[in-house]
């Protein structure tokens, strides 16, 4: 597919895992303009190897076929009211930043087709996933060029109504800190159970690799997956009596969300 010129605005953590995919994947350097006022060295190379174009701040007369805004939030109202030249009659808008409404971004860089996308960290690795929602400029070709950029990543979720953005982004845009700590909560468990501590951290983070790789890679859902493990009676049945209780995992799951999504609220304000 021919996207035409992809403009990305921050080339941080997440703005700089999905150039590199966007590249690996095989989109032209020379289709690439990134706007970033200090990238990484590292970044920086692999931009000026793949024949992409660099700039510190927006270029005259450049527009954008698609206008990536990898910014975070905090910094969006400062940011916004310099990147209006880069959006023509064609281009398409994505912003990653977390809680900013497309009504905001309109306020600013005026009434456009506009997708507002939340991946998460994995897009690192090539296996994050995103969910995404449209306004209703963005037709199908426009959509689906601004997919395909996305997949590169992982797969894609469209949502059908834009206030769901804020509940992906508590599930799976913040989603893997929480696993990350449930790795921690488990390494510590296994110190307090006598482990030595590196031993106890190996043990729990190849646990929870090993256990999302096989989710990943099984026809099977998470509910067969976990009741395939646990024997009656057994050593897990015994943990999961513990994390199963009432009052235990779920509700703290439930408040944890609640909270994420209520933050991402608030910073639409």
């Amino acid at each position: 597919m021919d996207m035409g010129s992809i403009v990305l605005v921050g080339a941080g953590n997440m703005g700089g895992a999905m150039l590199s995919r966007w590249l690996s994947s095989g989109v032209a350097g020379a289709n690439l303009l990134v706007i970033d006022p200090g990238p990484k060295p590292a970044l920086l190379a692999e931009i000026e190897a793949a024949g992409a174009r660099h700039a510190t701040t927006v270029p005259d007369g450049v527009t954008g076929s698609i206008v990536f805004l990898a910014l975070k939030p905090q910094v969006m109202e400062a940011v916004l009211p310099s990147l209006t030249s880069l959006v023509g009659a064609d281009t398409v808008v994505v912003s990653v930043a977390a809680g900013k409404t497309l009504a905001f971004m309109e306020s600013h860089l005026g009434r456009a087709a506009m997708v507002r996308a939340m991946p998460n960290t994995p897009a690192m690795v090539g296996r994050g996933i995103t969910g995404a929602f449209a306004n209703s400029l963005v037709n199908a070709e426009k959509r689906q060029a601004v997919e395909t950029l996305l997949k590169v990543s992982g797969p894609v979720e469209w949502v059908a109504d834009e206030a769901d953005i804020d509940a992906v982004t508590a599930l799976s845009g913040s989603g893997p800190a929480y696993v990350f700590y449930l790795v921690e909560c488990m390494a510590e468990a296994g110190r307090k159970l006598g482990l030595p501590a590196d031993l106890a951290m190996r043990l729990a983070r190849e646990t929870v690799a090993g256990a999302g790789e096989l989710l990943h890679q099984s026809p099977d859902d998470a509910t067969t997956l976990r009741r395939n493990v646990t024997s009656p009676g057994g050593t897990t049945a015994a943990a999961l009596g513990v994390l199963m209780a009432e009052g235990a995992m779920q509700p703290l799951f439930d408040q944890a969300l609640a909270a994420a999504r209520k933050r991402a609220e608030e910073l639409a304000s």
